[in-house]
């Protein structure tokens, strides 16, 4: 089932989600950008209950995690850093291990923590690029035909910054319970209609791919961004 909804405050409602499930001790993953930073500023001043909260992320860059790039860094400013002890459990992926073997041991911690063939994620925050790529699955690259793991090395970016990325899978991302996409901006209205404006999923616009198994898809817009609908 996919729900739209076209808000004035997409973010806020983002933050009331990831509270939610916070506080019901979900598994995580959160994703990077300027839209989702927002949407954890204002998780980061909530009451919420993050004591049994396991938090992962979608996709990492190849860098330290004191860079500028690094998603890890951006969360751990705008919520981490934010929030009263007892805090979630974290696990970020090494960036600066380099794509595969970051991907690698990123791997091995989800079967360990979760234990199943391929590990269910409770909520997946996904952001959507104006290429219509979302994690770090950009279009037509090799990684959207990985089908037997759950974290993969990306080796090309495909927009800036061009470092080389760890991303979860299509298979990982589409296993969740729960998938949230949030986009905000007139410049991404056309890769959200390329996206979801009800064709069938290709490789060249990779959100398209994005649609859980028996889970449900929420895609949080405002409305520049739902313009092209």
């Amino acid at each position: 089932m996919t729900e739209t909804l076209v808000l004035e405050d997409p973010a806020g409602e983002c933050a009331r989600r990831l509270a939610a499930a916070a506080s019901a001790g979900s598994h995580i993953a959160l994703t990077g950008g300027s839209t989702p930073r927002i949407a954890y500023e204002q998780l980061a001043t909530m009451d919420a209950d993050w004591s049994g909260a396991t938090l992962w992320f979608g996709d990492e860059r190849c860098v330290p995690p004191d860079d500028e790039r690094s998603n890890f860094g951006m969360a751990k400013e705008a919520l981490l850093d934010r929030l009263a002890d007892p805090g979630p459990t974290v696990h970020r992926m090494r960036g600066e291990a380099g794509p595969h073997a970051g991907a690698d041991d990123y791997e091995r911690e989800l079967r360990t923590a979760l234990g199943e063939e391929t590990p269910r994620l409770d909520l997946v925050l996904l952001g959507l690029g104006s290429d219509g790529h979302a994690a770090s699955l950009f279009p037509n690259a090799p990684a959207l035909e990985v089908s037997d793991r759950v974290a993969v090395g990306v080796e090309e970016a495909g927009l800036e910054p061009y470092v080389p990325r760890i991303s979860l899978t299509l298979p990982a991302i589409n296993a969740a319970r729960s998938v949230v996409f949030l986009v905000t901006g007139e410049g991404k209205a056309e890769a959200v209609a390329r996206a979801f404006g009800g064709t069938d999923g290709t490789p060249d616009v990779p959100a398209s791919l994005v649609r859980p198994h028996s889970g449900d898809l929420t895609l949080l817009l405002d409305p520049a961004a739902a313009g092209a609908l």
